[in-house]
């Protein structure tokens, strides 16, 4: 890859990426049928009916494992309501499926801010401003999505892991006008408006760029120009 290219993708715009390519340089798993990687020619997309377990590589990924049963309802929708598919942690093995392809591949995980997948699979959480390396040999940082466009805060911890480190990213923490999930019970001066579940969940088109961004760069070797 050469060093223009390499510029390029700091900058975190899927317009850098070969748009009118179809070879695919970038998998992304766990995603949304028809979601906001569905138009990118150069995206090979693993929705649910093409099961991203079952990814054997060998592009970068960007991973988006299920978060339902590690968000902090998990347990109290299983005491409510019951049942194995309910029981929290109980994902069918996408979170280590996404994680074991982040390691060998190459790229990023994303996952809401305080999962419990973290501690599950022995990751370090973030605790510092931007990125921290881990004993693993990755790195973790929180980042919120409303630097990114999206409504509300949705705080967002990322994994990523690759022969080179991470590009910066936007570290502002803008508070968003809305929320996502369950109104606050302790009164209404409490809450904002709720996102539609779609809005809430998507991935806004600046975030997932910089996703992208993470994942082209993980693996790259730069080739400078030679001297004359």
């Amino acid at each position: 890859m050469d060093a223009a290219l390499h510029a390029r993708i700091h900058e975190g715009r899927s317009s850098a990426f070969h748009p009118a390519s179809c070879s695919p340089l970038v998998a992304a798993l766990f995603v949304q049928p028809g979601g906001c990687y569905a138009s990118l020619p150069w995206v090979d997309a693993w929705p649910e009916s093409r099961d991203a377990r079952r990814y054997a590589g060998t592009l970068p990924v960007v991973a988006h494992p299920p978060c339902q049963l590690w968000g902090r309802m998990a347990p109290i929708n299983f005491g409510r309501w019951g049942g194995d598919h309910n029981r929290p942690g109980n994902d069918g093995g996408c979170f280590a499926a996404a994680l074991a392809a982040v390691r060998k591949w190459g790229g990023v995980l994303e996952h809401p801010a305080s999962t419990n997948a973290w501690a599950a699979h022995d990751l370090t959480a973030p605790v510092t401003m931007g990125w921290q390396r881990v004993m693993c040999g990755g790195w973790v940082c929180e980042v919120w999505q409303s630097a990114y466009g999206h409504r509300a805060n949705k705080a967002t911890w990322l994994y990523y892991h690759g022969t080179r480190p991470p590009m910066e990213l936007r570290w502002a923490r803008i508070v968003g006008t809305h929320q996502v999930g369950y109104p606050d019970q302790r009164g209404k001066s409490r809450n904002k408006p709720t996102l539609p579940k779609r809005e809430a969940s998507a991935t806004p088109e600046l975030f997932r760029d910089a996703l992208l961004a993470l994942a082209l760069q993980a693996n790259i070797t730069i080739s400078e120009p030679h001297e004359k």
